[in-house]
């Protein structure tokens, strides 16, 4: 079951309460940056034959589908330094990858990053699970774990003067630099605080975030309520260029 903390704990920083990736990454990490043992950004699990139907996916992001992921979220932007970008699920039937529908989406202000950082603005590319979600209002049925905390609380405003208000309604944490099975708002940072964190799935603000990929409400009701464990699905983001190698 998915690891919940109080919700003093949760509310003691006050960063944890702003928008998108940047609140969550500047949190207090209980990692060393120097640690020794890291985690790498991508995973590099089996090969995936099954994958290669996937339209976009070149043959090592295709490799880098664990063989086991039934489900894969396609969030794929329009260039290296955009902020537009599509999410796509694409669920597994035998050896044939069937496509839902295509929705309109928002990743990092400044596009994409191989290497991301803390604050660069850019959203991480690779593969990723999604194991944990969470979220201000009640779970709406999600097979994930989801964690409901007044710590989901997003104010403000975003880079083009839109409220983020309900930006967080609901999140689906993207295992970029965190510990799976803990709750989203979880600050472990297995690579250090520099490498960035709290990447999520969340609900769109109409402009860019600091590192997340957002949809629209009802689509994150929606992927919430198919992204099943059991299937083991993960998501794969990047621009085009780098999706197609």
């Amino acid at each position: 079951m998915i690891q919940r903390r109080t919700a003093v704990a949760l509310l003691a920083s006050p960063l944890l309460l702003s928008g998108c990736g940047g609140g969550a990454e500047a949190a207090p990490s209980r990692s060393d940056d120097d640690r020794a043992a890291r985690t790498t950004a991508s995973p590099t699990p089996e090969s995936s034959p099954q994958a290669q139907g996937i339209p976009g996916l070149g043959p090592r992001t295709t490799a880098a589908i664990p063989e086991r992921a039934e489900q894969v979220v396609v969030a794929g932007g329009r260039g290296k330094d955009s902020p537009l970008s599509t999410v796509v699920l694409y669920e597994r039937d035998d050896d044939t990858w069937q496509p839902g529908a295509s929705w309109p989406a928002h990743n990092g202000r400044d596009g994409w990053s191989e290497h991301h950082l803390a604050g660069d603005l850019r959203s991480p590319v690779g593969v990723y699970g999604l194991t944990d979600a969470g979220g201000l209002l009640t779970d709406p049925g999600s097979r994930l774990p989801y964690h409901q905390s007044y710590g989901f609380r997003s104010p403000g405003t975003g880079f083009e003067g839109e409220p983020l208000e309900g930006s967080f309604d609901y999140v689906v944490a993207i295992d970029y630099n965190r510990q799976p099975g803990t709750s989203p708002l979880d600050w472990t940072r297995p690579m250090g605080a520099k490498r960035g964190g709290g990447v999520w799935l969340h609900v769109d603000h109409g402009g860019p975030t600091h590192a997340c990929v957002s949809v629209a409400k009802a689509h994150m009701k929606e992927l919430l309520r198919t992204l099943d464990p059991d299937r083991h699905p993960v998501v794969v983001m990047g621009y085009a260029d780098w999706l197609a190698q």
